[in-house]
């Protein structure tokens, strides 16, 4: 098991942030008289939720314990993160939200925005479409979309969304994406100072704060790197794709069997940060619009964008020096089902270790996958 950076206040921070759904920053937002807005995926433009001065909350679902409610909404074959998104929110665990945003990206994610807005009594509810390619067309769309979807929150929250305060809105999530690039960098050496599970609550915390702070503890937190003593003896550097993951556990296993995490492409991860919004864009709908469909690293939604995806993933390879890769998806997710046919095929010919893993929203016993990490160590050589 590698050890834990137990004197680090930022990092308790984050790993308090993404291990509890609602956490204090959250109930001193609450107390403050702040308001919240819940959205499914990482494709929102949480810029815009900040510029309307609303607190952007991704939806988990943390603390869930079964599915017994929702279970009479969704199929056993559906995926068992909206399962138990869904049945948290029949407990009242997501009344604290003032609105909710989802989009189309999944069929199953889907499904709970039309029993959300027939049982729920959420405020504020919109779904946005999301294209399934990137090029001009689709962007003007999204840009079309966002549109709509601004003017209902100026009306329904009486609130002015300028183009300053959304200008303001992209340099302050900026400035988050490059301090997280900062402690992404630190993992390209011999002795990474941070684990892959300690990185995973950095980003997931991210979605569960206001900015502000979040950027002030990621910049405590890359100052702590420098003198933090790195993690040695692992037997290999591993990278980490797939679907959502939030859960550092899960991570933790992995690591706890000698594997170091050094790399991800994960939406609760590097896809969120690895570029930055155009900040000098004329219109910053427009911007948003560009970036969250053509410019950051894509996930399957964009069918179009696979050798995009695989390039990005292979580069990282490189540029970590990454030993093997781990492919993780849900259950029953059609969406990355595909991509790991695809990517089963391709790493092979392309000689990079793939080993392939299926799991669910709430992990169950982990015997088997200790089992087959340690099997993929072994046949990594190291």
């Amino acid at each position: 098991m590698l050890p834990k950076h137990e004197g680090s206040r930022a990092l308790k921070q984050f790993s308090i942030a993404t291990s509890t759904l609602v956490n204090p920053e959250m109930n001193r937002w609450r107390e403050q008289g702040g308001r919240f807005m819940g959205y499914f995926c990482s494709a929102m433009p949480v810029e815009m939720i900040t510029a309307a001065g609303l607190f952007p909350f991704r939806v988990r679902a943390t603390g869930s314990t079964g599915t017994e409610l929702s279970d009479s909404y969704f199929s056993s074959i559906n995926c068992s993160f909206p399962r138990h998104a869904f049945n948290m929110a029949l407990n009242g665990d997501f009344d604290f939200l003032d609105g909710l945003v989802v989009f189309n990206s999944c069929d199953h994610v889907r499904r709970a925005y039309d029993h959300w807005v027939h049982q729920l009594k959420t405020p504020f509810v919109q779904i946005l479409s999301l294209p399934k390619k990137t090029e001009a067309p689709q962007i003007e769309w999204f840009t079309d979309e966002l549109r709509i979807f601004k003017e209902r929150m100026q009306d329904f929250y009486r609130v002015e969304i300028t183009d300053e305060k959304l200008q303001e809105a992209i340099t302050q999530h900026n400035r988050s994406r490059r301090l997280l690039r900062d402690l992404y960098a630190t993992r390209k050496a011999d002795n990474p100072p941070i684990t892959g599970a300690e990185m995973l609550a950095v980003t997931v915390a991210g979605s569960a704060m206001p900015q502000d702070v979040y950027a002030r503890l990621l910049d405590e937190l890359v100052d702590e790197t420098k003198g933090m003593e790195g993690h040695a003896g692992y037997r290999a550097r591993l990278m980490l794709t797939g679907g959502l993951l939030d859960n550092p556990e899960y991570l933790e296993t992995i690591e706890g069997q000698g594997g170091l995490i050094v790399a991800d492409a994960l939406c609760y991860g590097s896809r969120t940060l690895w570029k930055d919004v155009d900040e000098n864009a004329a219109d910053p709908l427009v911007a948003l619009a560009q970036y969250y469909i053509a410019d950051r690293p894509s996930c399957p939604r964009m069918y179009t964008e696979y050798p995009k995806r695989t390039n990005y993933i292979r580069e990282m390879v490189r540029e970590f020096r990454v030993d093997g890769v781990i492919f993780q998806r849900l259950s029953f997710c059609e969406t990355w089902g595909l991509e790991q046919y695809s990517m089963t095929n391709d790493f092979k010919e392309w000689n990079i270790p793939l080993l392939c893993l299926e799991r669910e929203y709430v992990p169950g016993g982990t015997g088997q996958l200790k089992t087959r990490i340690q099997a993929f160590l072994e046949a990594l050589g190291r």
